[in-house]
C-alpha cells in the first residue's frame, strides 16, 4: 500500500436520517391504512349491480331461454346494458380462457371496475379447483348445469343448479366442481384488483399461456380505466 494513501472510511446513515426515514414510512402506511378504512366503509356507495337483480334476472332469462345458454347471456346482456347504459356494460361478447385455482373455463367480462365485476364464467366439458381465497363476496349464479361445492369437515356436497346462487363469501375457501357443461352469471362485489394475483398466478406457474394472459391484462385493465373515467370506483 503506497504510504500516501489513505483508507476511504465507510460512512453510515446518521441515527438522525434513519429515525426520518422509519417515521415517514410510518405516517405514509397510516394515511393508507386511514384511507383503505374510510373507503372500505363506504364500499355499498360505489356498486351499481345488485345481487338480488342479478338473481331475478337470471330467473328469468332461465324460464325464457331453459337450457340455451347462448341466448340466456344475450337476454342478460341486454337487460344490464339498458339498466345501466354509458358504456358500464361490455357488449364485445370477447370470451378469453381462464386458469384459476387448478380449473379451467371461459370467460366473458361483462363489467370490471376496481370494486365490481361480473362475468359470465363456465365450461362445456367439466372442471374442479380452488374458489380462491378473495377480498370480495363472490355471488355466482348458476344458469345452465350444476355446480358441486365443499368444504373441510362436511361429509356431503353443496349442490348447485340453474336459477341458485352460490355465495361465496369474503375471505372464505371452498373446493369446487363442474361435472359437465356448467355456466354462470359470477358478480364479485368488494376489492378486486387484490383478485387478480389469483386469476394470474397459474398462467405464470403452469400453463405458460401468455397470449391469453395478455388478452384477459388487456380486457380486463380497459373495463376497469374505462370505468375510472366514467367516475366509477
Amino acid at each position: 500500500m503506497s504510504p500516501n494513501h489513505t483508507p476511504r472510511k465507510k460512512v453510515s446513515p446518521s441515527p438522525s436520517s434513519s429515525t426520518t426515514l422509519i417515521t415517514t414510512l410510518i405516517a405514509v402506511l397510516a394515511i393508507f391504512t386511514g384511507i383503505y378504512y374510510v373507503l372500505d366503509s363506504r364500499l355499498s356507495s360505489f356498486y351499481i349491480f345488485d345481487p338480488a337483480h342479478l338473481h331475478d334476472l337470471s330467473k328469468r332469462a332461465i324460464g325464457k331461454h331453459g337450457d340455451d345458454t347462448r341466448a340466456i347471456v344475450h337476454f342478460i346482456v341486454g337487460e344490464l346494458s339498458e339498466k345501466l347504459p354509458g358504456g358500464y356494460v361490455n357488449l364485445a361478447e370477447e370470451w378469453i380462457f381462464n386458469n384459476a385455482g387448478g380449473a379451467m373455463g371461459a370467460m366473458y367480462i361483462i363489467h370490471a371496475s376496481v370494486t365490481e365485476y361480473l362475468i359470465i364464467f363456465g365450461t362445456a366439458i367439466g372442471t374442479e379447483g380452488h374458489t380462491g381465497r378473495h377480498t370480495a363476496d363472490d355471488y355466482f349464479h348458476i344458469l345452465t348445469g350444476t355446480q358441486l361445492a365443499y368444504t373441510p369437515g362436511s361429509f356431503e356436497p353443496e349442490i348447485y343448479g340453474p336459477g341458485s346462487v352460490h355465495h361465496l363469501h369474503r375471505g372464505t375457501v371452498k373446493q369446487y366442481k363442474m361435472d359437465a357443461s356448467c355456466f354462470a352469471l359470477e358478480y364479485a362485489r368488494g376489492w378486486i384488483p387484490p383478485m387478480l394475483g389469483f386469476g394470474y398466478a397459474d398462467a405464470l406457474t403452469s400453463t405458460l399461456d401468455f397470449p391469453t394472459l395478455w388478452r384477459t391484462t388487456w380486457v380486463t385493465g380497459r373495463e376497469i380505466v374505462g370505468n375510472l373515467l366514467r367516475g366509477k370506483l
